[in-house]
């Protein structure tokens, strides 16, 4: 465990995933945690407080009331973001929040409207970014060492079982959830894609739920996508892809091409060679297996690493006034994405970005056996 100093920080919400802050708070430098909070489940916030030894409360007036508290991380469902950014916001407490930021485009807007009225910072938590190699990726790309981009893909092919949608009321719903393997799992991926091949002009997609029983949303979904820089691409996602695997981002410009496959490159190949693309190979090329990693069958077997990162980039950005890894409006972009590809798939027709309100979402199979009936 890290020496306890530095900025303190809250977790809101204590299932599953505010084990990953706390764990990655704890393996921070620059922050210690000091607090958590869950209004629903008192054994919950009980259960995060004795295990990372930090006060725990069920009342947010006493827990934003808590001794050195400055950032706030947003642990709780997907459709459950806002209402504790708002009381963070208003307490003047910084804000770093668990994807996606919220599931509306107008919940996402409040937060970063509410925020920057407060002036106080807010992230979003992508820590597929993070990475050495998705740097290098980002830097060869910027520096236009693949010329024009051609082709961009993300393939997210996971698995999730019965039981994990049946573990949480919330899961697989619309309500909270936001969606299902692209919302929910995929976004860390389209996230990625977007930031290196940059933003999307238009998407036409199929979704379906075909592996999973009592859920809204789908486990199953292919989108083409047109990118404003003229690229064209493919997104996969799904959960029902049993026994999950590796996720990948391919890069393809007509000067040379990427394939990133979890944290290490398949392919990394360009028209001009130079000594530093033999030091990326090396570092970044094929490792030894190590197993199904990176949450593709459990989410539990995640790393908090890209977490502990951001983290420590978020008290260097409270603390010069600068600009985090991931904005509020940054983390907003996979949303519209994904709300895009949702109207898409549930319409049976493209549609172009930005959009202009959040899409009426229904049931995925209702939905997709409509168009179907349709054609």
């Amino acid at each position: 465990m890290a020496m306890k100093g530095g900025i303190g920080f809250g977790v809101v919400g204590c299932g599953m995933i505010a084990d990953f802050h706390a764990s990655a708070v704890q393996a921070m430098k620059g922050g210690h945690l000091v607090a958590a909070l869950d209004t629903l489940s008192p054994k919950s916030a009980e259960r995060v407080g004795k295990k990372f030894g930090c006060a725990y409360y069920t009342d947010p007036k006493a827990f934003f009331a808590h001794p050195g508290l400055e950032i706030v991380a947003i642990a709780t469902p997907s459709g459950a973001h806002l209402e504790p950014t708002l009381a963070a916001a208003r307490a003047g407490k910084h804000v770093i929040c668990e994807k996606p930021l919220e599931i509306t485009l107008e919940r996402c807007d409040r937060m970063i409207r509410e925020c920057k009225k407060a002036g106080v910072t807010l992230a979003g938590i992508f820590p597929a970014r993070t990475g050495g190699e998705v740097r290098e990726l980002k830097k060869a790309i910027d520096s236009g060492r693949f010329g024009r981009l051609t082709v961009c893909d993300a393939y997210i092919k996971w698995w999730r079982t019965q039981e994990y949608y049946d573990s949480g009321g919330w899961r697989g719903t619309w309500e909270l959830d936001g969606g299902g393997a692209l919302m929910n799992q995929g976004i860390h991926t389209i996230d990625l894609l977007q930031h290196l091949a940059g933003d999307v002009e238009s998407v036409f997609a199929i979704a379906d739920c075909l592996a999973h029983k009592r859920i809204e949303v789908e486990d199953v979904c292919v989108a083409a996508l047109r990118f404003r820089n003229g690229a064209v691409g493919v997104i996969e996602g799904a959960t029902a892809a049993f026994p999950g695997h590796s996720k990948e981002v391919h890069i393809s410009g007509e000067d040379g091409s990427a394939f990133l496959k979890d944290s290490t490159f398949t392919v990394w190949e360009l028209k001009k060679m130079t000594a530093a693309d033999k030091r990326i190979w090396k570092t970044y090329g094929p490792q030894p297996a190590k197993g199904r990693a990176y949450g593709a069958a459990d989410p539990k077997h995640i790393s908090f690493q890209g977490h502990q990162i951001q983290f420590e980039d978020m008290v260097k950005a409270v603390r010069n006034g600068t600009d985090p890894m991931v904005t509020g409006p940054e983390a907003r972009k996979a949303v519209e994405v994904i709300l895009a590809v949702y109207r898409s798939a549930q319409t049976g027709r493209p549609v172009r970005l930005p959009l202009k309100r959040t899409p009426k979402l229904t049931a995925i199979q209702k939905s997709a056996r409509k168009v179907r009936r349709a054609k």
